[in-house]
Protein backbone atom coordinates (compact mmCIF):
# COMPACT_ATOMS: atom_id res chain seq x y z
CA UNK A 1 0.00 0.00 0.00
CA UNK A 2 1.12 3.83 -0.80
CA UNK A 3 0.27 7.05 -0.20
CA UNK A 4 1.08 9.24 -2.75
CA UNK A 5 1.64 13.35 -3.13
CA UNK A 6 1.68 15.33 -6.36
CA UNK A 7 1.95 18.69 -6.44
CA UNK A 8 2.82 21.03 -10.21
CA UNK A 9 3.80 24.00 -8.97
CA UNK A 10 4.73 25.65 -12.56
CA UNK A 11 3.39 24.05 -16.08
CA UNK A 12 6.20 21.80 -17.44
CA UNK A 13 8.16 22.71 -20.50
CA UNK A 14 9.38 20.37 -22.98
CA UNK A 15 13.36 21.60 -22.82
CA UNK A 16 16.73 20.00 -21.95
CA UNK A 17 17.58 22.43 -18.92
CA UNK A 18 15.94 20.25 -16.54
CA UNK A 19 17.04 18.88 -13.87
CA UNK A 20 15.78 15.26 -11.92
CA UNK A 21 15.80 13.86 -8.50
CA UNK A 22 15.16 11.26 -7.39
CA UNK A 23 15.11 9.93 -3.97
CA UNK A 24 14.47 5.97 -3.32
CA UNK A 25 14.45 4.14 0.02
CA UNK A 26 12.75 1.16 1.32
CA UNK A 27 9.91 3.64 3.27
CA UNK A 28 8.83 5.57 -0.18
CA UNK A 29 10.22 7.39 -3.10
CA UNK A 30 10.22 11.24 -3.91
CA UNK A 31 10.96 12.75 -7.49
CA UNK A 32 11.79 16.60 -8.37
CA UNK A 33 12.37 18.40 -11.74
CA UNK A 34 13.69 21.77 -11.68
CA UNK A 35 13.89 24.59 -14.42
CA UNK A 36 17.84 25.24 -14.27
CA UNK A 37 17.01 28.30 -16.64
CA UNK A 38 14.36 29.93 -14.03
CA UNK A 39 15.93 28.35 -11.37
CA UNK A 40 12.24 27.09 -10.55
CA UNK A 41 10.90 24.07 -9.34
CA UNK A 42 8.25 22.54 -12.05
CA UNK A 43 7.21 19.45 -9.77
CA UNK A 44 7.65 17.07 -7.24
CA UNK A 45 5.90 14.09 -6.05
CA UNK A 46 6.17 11.82 -3.31
CA UNK A 47 4.78 8.39 -2.75
CA UNK A 48 5.05 6.55 1.29
CA UNK A 49 4.78 3.00 1.50
CA UNK A 50 2.57 1.88 4.71
CA UNK A 51 5.25 -0.67 5.39
CA UNK A 52 8.91 -1.15 4.48
CA UNK A 53 9.19 -2.28 0.88
CA UNK A 54 11.91 -4.15 -0.95
CA UNK A 55 14.49 -3.18 -3.51
CA UNK A 56 12.26 -5.36 -6.08
CA UNK A 57 9.14 -3.81 -5.18
CA UNK A 58 10.39 -0.44 -4.53
CA UNK A 59 11.89 -0.46 -8.50
CA UNK A 60 8.09 -1.93 -9.97
CA UNK A 61 6.50 1.34 -8.16
CA UNK A 62 9.56 3.51 -9.78
CA UNK A 63 8.78 2.00 -13.56
CA UNK A 64 5.22 2.96 -13.09
CA UNK A 65 6.15 6.42 -11.99
CA UNK A 66 8.24 7.17 -14.76
CA UNK A 67 6.50 4.95 -17.54
CA UNK A 68 3.09 7.23 -16.58
CA UNK A 69 5.36 10.08 -17.04
CA UNK A 70 2.54 12.13 -15.37
CA UNK A 71 4.54 15.33 -13.55
CA UNK A 72 7.83 14.42 -14.39
CA UNK A 73 8.22 14.18 -17.81
CA UNK A 74 11.21 12.82 -19.77
CA UNK A 75 13.88 15.29 -20.96
CA UNK A 76 16.18 16.66 -18.61
CA UNK A 77 19.73 17.82 -18.75
CA UNK A 78 20.68 16.33 -15.63
CA UNK A 79 19.45 13.29 -13.04
CA UNK A 80 20.53 12.51 -10.02
CA UNK A 81 19.78 9.54 -7.64
CA UNK A 82 19.79 9.79 -4.11
CA UNK A 83 20.24 6.05 -2.07
CA UNK A 84 18.25 6.66 1.78
CA UNK A 85 19.51 3.17 3.79
CA UNK A 86 21.55 2.53 6.67
CA UNK A 87 23.71 0.26 4.58
CA UNK A 88 26.76 2.78 5.15
CA UNK A 89 30.05 3.69 7.22
CA UNK A 90 31.80 7.16 7.61
CA UNK A 91 35.43 6.34 7.18
CA UNK A 92 38.21 8.52 8.11
CA UNK A 93 39.93 9.42 4.72
CA UNK A 94 43.35 8.56 5.84
CA UNK A 95 42.21 4.93 6.51
CA UNK A 96 40.21 4.48 3.70
CA UNK A 97 41.17 2.28 1.14
CA UNK A 98 39.18 1.27 -2.38
CA UNK A 99 40.30 -2.34 -1.84
CA UNK A 100 38.61 -2.36 1.77
CA UNK A 101 35.23 -1.11 1.00
CA UNK A 102 33.42 -4.79 1.88
CA UNK A 103 35.14 -4.79 5.10
CA UNK A 104 33.54 -0.92 6.11
CA UNK A 105 30.57 -2.42 6.09
CA UNK A 106 30.45 -5.96 7.47
CA UNK A 107 30.28 -5.20 10.83
CA UNK A 108 26.82 -3.16 10.49
CA UNK A 109 25.35 -4.43 7.51
CA UNK A 110 24.07 -7.15 5.70
CA UNK A 111 26.46 -7.09 2.32
CA UNK A 112 26.14 -10.16 -0.19
CA UNK A 113 29.33 -10.65 -2.29
CA UNK A 114 27.61 -9.24 -5.68
CA UNK A 115 26.46 -6.47 -4.10
CA UNK A 116 27.88 -3.10 -5.71
CA UNK A 117 29.93 -0.67 -2.72
CA UNK A 118 29.97 2.70 -3.60
CA UNK A 119 31.64 5.65 -1.85
CA UNK A 120 31.28 9.33 -1.19
CA UNK A 121 33.97 12.05 -0.42
CA UNK A 122 32.64 14.64 2.28
CA UNK A 123 34.05 17.90 1.58
CA UNK A 124 36.03 19.67 4.16
CA UNK A 125 35.59 16.94 6.54
CA UNK A 126 38.62 14.28 5.60
CA UNK A 127 35.46 11.28 5.64
CA UNK A 128 34.25 8.75 3.22
CA UNK A 129 30.56 7.71 3.02
CA UNK A 130 30.73 4.11 2.32
CA UNK A 131 27.51 2.36 1.37
CA UNK A 132 25.74 0.40 -0.63
CA UNK A 133 23.34 1.44 -3.68
CA UNK A 134 20.39 -0.61 -4.96
CA UNK A 135 21.82 -1.72 -8.04
CA UNK A 136 18.27 -2.50 -9.79
CA UNK A 137 17.95 1.63 -9.23
CA UNK A 138 20.75 2.15 -10.61
CA UNK A 139 20.49 -0.17 -13.51
CA UNK A 140 16.83 1.17 -15.05
CA UNK A 141 17.49 4.66 -13.80
CA UNK A 142 20.99 4.18 -16.30
CA UNK A 143 18.32 1.98 -19.19
CA UNK A 144 15.98 5.17 -19.35
CA UNK A 145 18.16 8.53 -18.94
CA UNK A 146 21.75 7.33 -20.06
CA UNK A 147 24.75 8.66 -17.59
CA UNK A 148 23.47 9.75 -13.92
CA UNK A 149 24.95 10.83 -10.74
CA UNK A 150 24.64 9.02 -7.56
CA UNK A 151 25.06 9.60 -3.90
CA UNK A 152 24.10 8.68 -0.48
CA UNK A 153 21.31 10.30 1.41
CA UNK A 154 23.27 11.16 4.04
CA UNK A 155 26.19 12.36 2.21
CA UNK A 156 23.99 15.22 0.81
CA UNK A 157 22.25 15.91 4.55
CA UNK A 158 25.92 16.14 6.30
CA UNK A 159 27.42 18.38 3.23
CA UNK A 160 24.39 20.45 3.01
CA UNK A 161 23.91 21.13 6.70
CA UNK A 162 27.60 21.59 7.92
CA UNK A 163 27.67 24.49 5.08
CA UNK A 164 25.18 26.42 6.68
CA UNK A 165 26.67 25.93 10.42
CA UNK A 166 27.72 28.34 12.54
CA UNK A 167 30.87 28.02 14.70
CA UNK A 168 30.00 27.01 17.41
CA UNK A 169 31.84 26.00 20.78
CA UNK A 170 28.99 23.94 22.25
CA UNK A 171 27.72 21.00 20.23
CA UNK A 172 24.34 21.02 17.72
CA UNK A 173 22.58 17.90 17.25
CA UNK A 174 20.05 17.94 13.44
CA UNK A 175 17.63 15.42 13.10
CA UNK A 176 15.58 15.44 10.34
CA UNK A 177 12.29 13.73 11.02
CA UNK A 178 10.34 11.95 8.89
CA UNK A 179 7.13 9.71 9.44
CA UNK A 180 8.98 6.00 10.03
CA UNK A 181 13.24 7.77 10.07
CA UNK A 182 14.91 9.84 11.44
CA UNK A 183 18.03 11.11 9.98
CA UNK A 184 20.55 12.47 13.09
CA UNK A 185 23.94 14.66 13.17
CA UNK A 186 26.17 15.96 15.63
CA UNK A 187 28.66 18.74 14.77
CA UNK A 188 30.94 21.18 16.77
CA UNK A 189 32.79 23.87 15.26
CA UNK A 190 31.88 23.13 11.89
CA UNK A 191 33.05 19.55 12.31
CA UNK A 192 31.26 16.40 11.76
CA UNK A 193 31.16 14.31 15.54
CA UNK A 194 28.24 11.82 14.46
CA UNK A 195 25.91 10.78 11.51
CA UNK A 196 23.27 8.09 11.61
CA UNK A 197 19.56 6.58 10.56
CA UNK A 198 17.12 5.46 13.45
CA UNK A 199 13.52 3.67 12.05
CA UNK A 200 11.05 4.44 14.75
CA UNK A 201 7.49 3.87 15.30
CA UNK A 202 6.86 5.94 18.51
CA UNK A 203 7.98 9.11 20.25
CA UNK A 204 9.63 7.37 22.46
CA UNK A 205 11.43 5.21 20.15
CA UNK A 206 12.51 8.29 18.70
CA UNK A 207 13.69 9.39 22.44
CA UNK A 208 15.77 6.67 23.20
CA UNK A 209 17.62 6.66 20.12
CA UNK A 210 18.66 10.60 20.97
CA UNK A 211 19.22 10.25 24.56
CA UNK A 212 21.41 7.22 24.06
CA UNK A 213 23.95 8.76 21.01
CA UNK A 214 24.10 11.80 22.93
CA UNK A 215 25.25 8.89 25.76
CA UNK A 216 27.77 7.29 23.45
CA UNK A 217 28.52 10.71 22.63
CA UNK A 218 29.17 11.73 26.17
CA UNK A 219 27.36 14.83 25.53
CA UNK A 220 25.11 16.71 28.32
CA UNK A 221 21.34 17.31 27.04
CA UNK A 222 21.47 20.74 29.29
CA UNK A 223 24.44 22.44 26.80
CA UNK A 224 23.67 21.00 23.34
CA UNK A 225 21.16 22.29 20.81
CA UNK A 226 19.41 20.39 19.33
CA UNK A 227 17.40 21.23 16.12
CA UNK A 228 14.61 19.02 14.60
CA UNK A 229 13.31 19.99 11.05
CA UNK A 230 11.74 17.85 8.57
CA UNK A 231 7.85 16.66 9.33
CA UNK A 232 7.78 18.32 12.90
CA UNK A 233 6.27 21.20 14.20
CA UNK A 234 6.16 22.88 17.70
CA UNK A 235 4.13 21.05 20.31
CA UNK A 236 3.92 17.82 18.32
CA UNK A 237 4.19 15.01 20.38
CA UNK A 238 7.95 13.98 19.46
CA UNK A 239 8.64 18.11 20.10
CA UNK A 240 7.14 18.16 23.64
CA UNK A 241 8.94 15.29 24.78
CA UNK A 242 12.49 15.62 23.46
CA UNK A 243 11.34 19.53 25.15
CA UNK A 244 11.39 17.09 28.84
CA UNK A 245 14.86 16.10 28.41
CA UNK A 246 16.82 18.53 26.33
CA UNK A 247 17.05 22.04 27.37
CA UNK A 248 17.83 23.77 24.36
CA UNK A 249 15.06 22.62 21.80
CA UNK A 250 13.90 24.38 18.71
CA UNK A 251 12.40 24.25 15.12
CA UNK A 252 15.19 24.54 12.50
CA UNK A 253 14.23 25.63 8.66
CA UNK A 254 17.20 24.87 7.17
CA UNK A 255 18.16 26.31 3.65
CA UNK A 256 19.50 24.74 0.99
CA UNK A 257 22.04 26.96 -1.74
CA UNK A 258 18.52 27.89 -3.85
CA UNK A 259 15.48 26.89 -2.15
CA UNK A 260 14.20 27.88 1.05
CA UNK A 261 12.10 25.25 2.90
CA UNK A 262 9.80 27.33 4.52
CA UNK A 263 8.40 28.44 0.93
CA UNK A 264 7.60 25.14 0.21
CA UNK A 265 5.22 22.15 1.73
CA UNK A 266 7.89 20.50 4.55
CA UNK A 267 5.55 17.38 4.10
CA UNK A 268 5.28 16.48 0.97
CA UNK A 269 9.19 17.39 -0.31
CA UNK A 270 12.20 16.87 1.80
CA UNK A 271 15.08 18.45 2.64
CA UNK A 272 17.74 15.89 1.20
CA UNK A 273 16.02 15.85 -2.26
CA UNK A 274 15.82 19.52 -2.46
CA UNK A 275 19.89 19.76 -1.69
CA UNK A 276 20.96 17.42 -4.38
CA UNK A 277 18.91 19.50 -7.21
Amino acid sequence: MTEKTTRIVQSKENNTFRKLSIQVGLNGLSFCVLDTISNKILAFEKVSFKTPSTPYLMLKELKTIINLKNDIGSDFSEVVVIHKNNMFSLVPKPLFNTEELPNYLKFNAKIMATDLIAFDEIPNQEIVNVYVPYTNINNYIFDIFGEFEFKHSGTVLINTLLNQARISSEPICYVQVSEKEMEMMVVTEKKLIFYNQFEFKTKEDFLYYLLFSFEQLQMDPEKIQLKLFGTIEERDPIYNLCHQYVKQVSVFVPHTSSFPLDELENDAIDFSILSAL
